[in-house]
């Protein structure tokens, strides 16, 4: 069996450095996520009506794209509640110490 040994090359861990909560770094799955079901939705009720394959795909993956679009464009239109803008003003100074 082999021994677990650390690896050399890692660098040291900051104390002050920011590490996201696990609900920020899942964030863009979900998005992804609720795009691919959007499309297999859309998808799925074009396979039913035409039976045609082809266009079923290219039907999922118009609307997989556009639904992606349209979530990320709304999400940087949104504004940071209180919150959100402190600890975006709290990695600034964080950014800027180092």
């Amino acid at each position: 069996m082999t021994k677990n040994k650390p690896a050399k090359n890692k660098p040291a861990q900051n104390p002050h450095q920011f590490q996201p909560s696990k609900s920020d770094r899942l964030k863009p799955a979900e998005l992804v996520g609720l795009s691919g079901v959007m499309g297999l939705f859309v998808g799925l009720v074009l396979l039913l009506v035409t039976r045609d394959v082809l266009f079923t795909l290219i039907g999922f993956g118009i609307t997989f794209i556009v639904v992606l679009v349209v979530i990320a464009i709304f999400s940087l239109g949104m504004k940071p509640d209180e919150a959100e803008q402190s600890d975006l003003d709290e990695q600034n100074r964080n950014s800027k110490n180092h």
